[in-house]
């Protein structure tokens, strides 16, 4: 019935042009202008709305399709209608419609998805086309480079020249490695770019990496071997010129009650004198070896839930026991639940290194204060941090202070600051120095 209908309105509409067009000739004939005139415009109508008739299923597509485009999922054509064909259409259309939008929210809820991943990401990512605009920077790169927002490489000009330079050159599939350093840290950044194309535009991907734990662990690899070797050779020497030296001291020291058995008393009192220098300095030789030997066999970490606030409390107790308890000490915990997964004793031990320290470093300084704070630092990890307020580290000894045997003290060993870089190394974190001068430092435990 409705297709009847639909064909009844097509053919009334043809019959009316005809009968436009046969009145229009007929008045024509008869010179009925007047009549001509009207029946030319009926007839103009007619043929116009027979097009718009027929047309109005290619309109239905056309705002279907600009929906589409525009990414408007609202449009909807009507399903109550009296013609069959026009009422399968119209719910053909909004099928697949709705097809269309559920797939376009996938892609969104994907395309969040995989942006989060690249926000959350350590590795710092960041995409610029051929003309510096940067595309995309998630906020490791922007923490790295100490800049937010990154919306033109030629910002990275304000941060250092050099590292704009690097930009300025890359070409793709470059590998560099570059320092950066600003007034928190330094970083030692591995860059690595790839050329991708997106919507014909070729873009350059730049992945920057802090490999700065990586250099530091392998660099405390090789001096644990290093030490390995030296306290092996030296306490293979060391041990035979200790025993000899205290078997013949005992024997001097035994003969003095008769000097005639091992010539003049004289010559006896300087071979005795000679022999205890040897075992004194073999003896100091020995305990100098045996306190390297503590950067080999620190035990593997057993690590547990430890509650921030019971390990300050037990490392206040600690401190105020020391000699020095004219250092005010402040302690504080953001959040005050804060949790950190680590072996007690050898975190503790660590802890208390870096409080000597402060003290040290403070000397007789009029104000002296040292802060301890558990946090989050801005990348989300759980740190300690140690601070003091005293005169700094100079920047030529900021790359010394952690190797094995270097040390500024006149009776430091040399090993406090690389047994605690190594405790952390083994906990999967790290020790960072942040120090001005004449402002103060600050040793933070990141894991």
């Amino acid at each position: 019935m409705a297709s009847r209908n639909f064909y009844i309105q097509l053919i009334f509409r043809v019959f009316g042009i005809a009968a436009a067009a046969i009145l229009m000739a007929y008045s024509q004939g008869n010179q009925w202008w007047i009549t001509f005139g009207i029946s030319l415009a009926i007839l103009f109508g007619l043929v116009l709305d027979l097009i718009r008739y027929i047309n109005s299923t290619n309109r239905k597509i056309a705002y279907f399709f600009d929906a589409i485009r525009n990414e408007d999922f609202t449009l909807r054509f009507p399903e109550r209608v009296d013609i069959e064909s026009f009422k399968e259409l119209n719910q053909s259309l909004n099928r697949v419609n709705g097809l269309i939008q559920e797939v376009h929210i996938q892609l969104q809820i994907r395309e969040n998805y995989y942006q989060e991943i690249l926000r959350q990401a350590r590795i710092g990512i960041l995409t610029y086309n051929q003309k510096g605009h940067i595309l995309f920077s998630n906020p490791t790169v922007e923490r790295l480079f100490n800049h937010s927002p990154l919306n033109h490489v030629r910002q990275l000009e304000q941060i250092d020249p050099k590292l704009y330079a690097l930009f300025s050159s890359f070409e793709p599939f470059d590998r560099k490695l570059y320092q950066l350093t600003n007034e928190r840290e330094q970083h030692q950044l591995a860059l690595k770019s790839t050329p991708v194309v997106l919507k014909d535009e070729p873009l350059l991907l730049v992945v920057v990496q802090d490999i700065r734990y990586e250099l530091d662990e392998k660099e405390t690899e090789s001096w644990i071997r290093l030490i390995r070797v030296l306290t092996h050779e030296i306490m293979n020497t060391i041990a035979p010129i200790t025993s000899i030296s205290e078997s013949v001291l005992k024997y001097f020291q035994s003969g003095q009650e008769n000097p005639a058995l091992f010539g003049e008393q004289r010559k006896l009192d300087g071979s005795i004198r000679g022999l205890e220098v040897i075992q004194g300095q073999s003896a100091n030789l020995m305990e100098f070896v045996e306190s390297y030997r503590t950067l080999l066999n620190v035990p593997k970490p057993i690590r547990q839930l430890i509650p921030l606030s019971e390990l300050f409390q037990k490392l206040q107790i600690m401190a105020e026991g020391s000699n020095d308890t004219n250092t005010p000490i402040s302690w504080e915990i953001a959040p005050e639940d804060l949790e950190i997964y680590a072996d007690e004793k050898l975190i503790t031990q660590t802890m208390l290194n870096l409080i000597r320290n402060a003290r040290q470093a403070l000397g007789q300084q009029a104000d002296r204060q040292i802060r301890v704070r558990g946090y989050f630092n801005g990348a989300g990890q759980k740190t300690i941090a140690v601070a003091d307020n005293g005169p700094g580290i100079p920047e030529e000894l900021k790359d010394e202070i952690f190797v094995p045997f270097f040390t500024t003290k006149e009776k430091g060993s040399g090993i406090g600051l690389s047994l605690s870089r190594q405790i952390m190394h083994l906990h999967g974190g790290e020790l960072k120095l942040v120090s001005t001068p004449d402002s103060g430092t600050e040793f933070r435990l990141v894991f």
